[in-house]
């Protein structure tokens, strides 16, 4: 094995390892994995698995922690990328509002900024924000991501944070009006995640989790679970798989697995804690469906785009497995089946293989909602070696724009661009409270003590 762990001028107990001919191969495969071959590829992933095995190897000799010289450097980087995307903001869309490419997604950041650090001037900064996207919500979507849904949660929670409830009621009461949308049998309002009920669905549970358990009421909740429902059963018996996969969406005409618009996403909401889906059809239609997805899994770990796809080619959240590790290690919580986290952590090491892209840094398809991955897998196993891969991830994002990777065309927005790896650098800080944006959902129990804490 030609692979030599070097220590990177930081003690023992730091997670910087690097591997002189592992990690950097890592890299230039990874790199160029938007435009390399499968068989190329697959080459590649098996000549990495002697460095996987070194890597397990040190994981278990050492105990990986984010040191404080790694933990300035974060910081450093932080205030450096936070100065870069104020600026780049003075020249973005003045209309989009969105939580994915737009204003709320900046909201967003400061306010995970004001959890991290508790200083008052990113809450009042994601304030500052959140007044101009609530005077300029456009009515057309629904959604968290991409929709007024988005909008209207993040300043609910903004003006509850500054203890100002009429506002924050006043954010609640017109996110509520769009439930009727939501829940009509005449719309053709899809069931995905950007555009979707499912979207829709995880503003008011980030609501529950963020102000109070009470603040959306379960019965609302439960309307808009219910049309969830109905309409995945619908589908999936116009495509005759009701034995086999219960739950099936498509968009556009195709039945995506990924967490944006794929059945990924959506499953991996309706097994939310918080959403109370009743143990029945958790048990008969969700696991069921999962099942079925599971068994698309590609021989490297990776999962296809759309059920009938069979090029293992993306490694995005948004579409394979970086998206779909989350629905596994939802469902490994949710029904206690080892098997669900074994799959997780196959998509671990397809993503630590091949998950560094030229496509840049961001959250939906780049380096940083990669990263998420492991942050999450670790918070689960509390296996360090899924730290200290989340950690080689930010160690890339320490680098932004040295790489030659592609520029998004929202540069500085939360999900394609510099936003987002500011987000998952400033959860580097503190993994064990880690969430991925717009996704993820608190713990309550933390939550509270967050609130307690403030």
């Amino acid at each position: 094995m030609n692979a030599v762990p070097q220590l990177n001028a930081v003690s023992q107990n730091s997670y910087s390892w690097s591997y002189h001919g592992g990690l950097v191969s890592q890299k230039k495969l990874s790199a160029e994995v938007d435009r390399v071959s499968p068989e190329k590829m697959h080459k590649g992933m098996e000549k990495m698995n002697a460095h996987l095995e070194m890597e397990s190897l040190f994981s278990e000799l050492y105990v990986f922690n984010v040191n404080a010289r790694f933990s300035k450097r974060i910081q450093a980087k932080i205030k450096d990328l936070l100065q870069q995307m104020e600026e780049g903001l003075k020249t973005a869309d003045p209309h989009d509002c969105s939580a994915y490419t737009g204003w709320t997604g900046i909201a967003l950041l400061y306010l995970q900024l004001y959890r991290v650090t508790k200083n008052q001037s990113h809450l009042q900064r994601s304030l500052d924000y959140v007044k101009r996207i609530l005077r300029n919500l456009n009515g057309r979507r629904v959604t968290f991501l991409c929709g007024d849904a988005g909008p209207l949660a993040v300043g609910a929670v903004v003006y509850h944070k500054l203890k100002n409830s009429s506002e924050s009621q006043d954010c609640v009461a017109k996110l509520l009006q769009l439930q009727r949308t939501v829940i009509s049998t005449d719309s053709e309002l899809p069931d995905e995640l950007l555009y979707g009920r499912a979207g829709y669905l995880y503003a008011l549970l980030y609501l529950n989790t963020e102000i109070g358990p009470d603040t959306v009421p379960q019965s609302v909740i439960k309307e808009v679970i219910d049309a969830i429902i109905e309409s995945g059963k619908n589908f999936s018996k116009e495509e005759r798989k009701t034995d086999r996969c219960p739950l099936l969406y498509q968009w556009h005409r195709k039945q995506y697995v990924g967490a944006a618009h794929g059945v990924a996403g959506i499953y991996y909401m309706l097994m939310q804690p918080i959403a109370n889906v009743d143990p029945e059809t958790l048990t008969e239609l969700v696991k069921p469906s999962i099942d079925y997805v599971r068994h698309k899994k590609f021989r490297s770990g990776n999962y296809p785009s759309s059920l009938s796809n069979e090029t293992d080619r993306l490694v995005h959240w948004c579409h394979g497995a970086p998206g779909v590790i989350h629905m596994l290690m939802q469902a490994y919580k949710t029904f206690k089946e080892d098997k669900y986290l074994k799959d997780a952590m196959d998509c671990s090491d397809v993503i630590w293989q091949r998950g560094l892209l030229r496509k840049g840094y961001g959250i939906c398809h780049g380096t940083a909602g990669n990263g998420y991955s492991f942050l999450s897998l670790y918070n689960l196993t509390q296996d360090r070696k899924y730290l200290y891969r989340a950690c080689k991830f930010a160690e890339w994002c320490l680098e932004y724009g040295a790489h030659g990777c592609r520029i998004p065309d929202r540069p500085y927005s939360l999900f394609e661009g510099m936003a987002g790896a500011i987000h998952f650098l400033s959860d580097i800080s503190v993994p064990e409270t880690s969430q991925f944006p717009a996704f993820e959902l608190r713990p309550q129990k933390k939550v509270n003590k967050v609130e307690q804490d403030s």
